[in-house]
């Protein structure tokens, strides 16, 4: 009789302590649930405010809310914008709701709309290298350029080629030529090796630039240090011949371009050890076969020469990834263009996020075994791997 008490008291005992340990993970899959739900309305708002962003950007609306230094109504924002009444009304619900534009009432309770100075040193020109602003524009071009191919690409895996990509990629060279505009000559080539780069370039080097496009890196680097010579190699005969026309049009005899593909140079033999500084600005992850690329950057060097890749700041490993600040919007970039662009011809299709352990072992790799990473002076998007061949190409 005693032991059947005891007996029935430890089935007890567990059946409630099951009953606990259920209704403990109810309760947490209910919280993880409810915390879900929050993070979905905060992923349809902000996704619908990336696009409201890209609109009030484009059209120049920003512009003209950051230079009302006071509180203005719907109708005089529209006189200085030249734009639209309703539509601009439409909008700041948007930015209103959104918290980016502050809502008050004048004496005659009439909506008067405010963009702060702080948000406007985020999102308006005046921000120059701060602008997150500009990158409100990126999804919304893609989505237009190539969201139908790159759905069909899930189940075909074929890649996206530039063609595509039009709109985009006059974006992207935009983007570019403000930024070496505003940091190459005076910020970013003085930093590289101590300003060592600098210095061979003032005495003469020649100097290429793979993936070149339009060309205004290496138009720059032409004016400013006109002993040295400079050499662009681009894929699209279209941005080399807007780029030889933009180099004739500055008088320069010390820059050329040429049509090449930068994954066949480590088979060119006039062109093994030509150059004694290459650059590759963001470009190798987009190619077909970065591999290659990287094989013909090494070729190209004469012995002692520098290869400064510029290109994301991330890890090879997503679960590094996790905390990276912008990580769901550049895996985004790169899933609707770096990626489709670089499986064309079944290529590698390296992606954006292809991150610097893999960058590394690639150019090691390619036959550098000096590779030095450095984050880039006010640039937090990329990282700058310097380069160095040690060796004659025969060695």
């Amino acid at each position: 009789m005693t032991r059947s008490i005891q007996v029935d008291r430890i089935l007890y005992q567990k059946s409630d302590m099951t009953n606990r340990a259920e209704k403990d993970m109810a309760e947490r899959s209910e919280e993880k649930q409810q915390d879900f739900a929050r993070k979905m309305t905060d992923i349809l708002n902000y996704g619908a405010l990336n696009l409201a962003m890209g609109i009030g950007y484009t059209t120049g609306l920003f512009e003209v809310l950051d230079a009302m230094d006071t509180p203005a109504t719907v109708q005089e924002i529209a006189k200085d914008a030249r734009l639209d009444e309703r539509y601009i009304r439409e909008w700041l619900g948007v930015m209103v709701t959104g918290g980016i534009v502050e809502l008050e009432k004048n004496e005659r309770g009439e909506d008067m709309y405010l963009l702060p100075r702080e948000h406007g040193a985020l999102i308006t020109r005046r921000a120059g290298n701060d602008n997150l602003g500009v990158y409100t524009r990126e999804i919304p071009l893609l989505t237009r350029c190539a969201l139908d191919e790159v759905i069909s690409g899930f189940a075909t895996g074929q890649g996206v080629t530039y063609d595509h990509y039009p709109q985009f990629q006059a974006f992207m060279g935009q983007l570019a030529d403000a930024k070496h505009c505003h940091v190459l000559v005076d910020t970013f080539l003085p930093w590289v090796a101590h300003g060592e780069m600098v210095r061979r370039m003032r005495q003469g080097i020649r100097v290429c630039d793979l993936g070149c496009a339009q060309g205004l890196a290496l138009i720059l680097m032409a004016e400013a240090f006109p002993r040295s010579s400079f050499v662009g190699f681009d894929i699209s005969r279209q941005a080399i011949e807007v780029a030889r026309q933009a180099a004739a049009s500055r008088g320069l005899t010390n820059v050329s371009f040429q049509v090449r593909d930068c994954a066949l140079l480590a088979g060119e033999d006039d062109l093994r050890e030509t150059f004694d500084y290459v650059l590759a600005f963001d470009a190798i992850h987009d190619q077909t076969r970065p591999r290659q690329a990287l094989q013909g950057a090494y070729a190209l060097l004469t012995p002692g020469g520098m290869f400064s890749m510029v290109d994301i700041a991330a890890s090879s490993r997503l679960e590094a990834n996790q905390d990276h600040s912008m990580g769901p919007f550049l895996y985004t970039v790169s899933l609707m263009h770096c990626m489709p662009v670089g499986l064309v011809d079944g290529g590698e299709g390296l992606g954006m996020m292809w991150g610097r352990e893999k960058a590394e072992a690639m150019l090691r790799e390619a036959g550098f075994d000096r590779v030095e990473v450095a984050e880039i002076p006010n640039d937090p998007f990329n990282l700058h791997f310097l380069c160095i061949k040690s060796h004659s190409n025969g060695s």
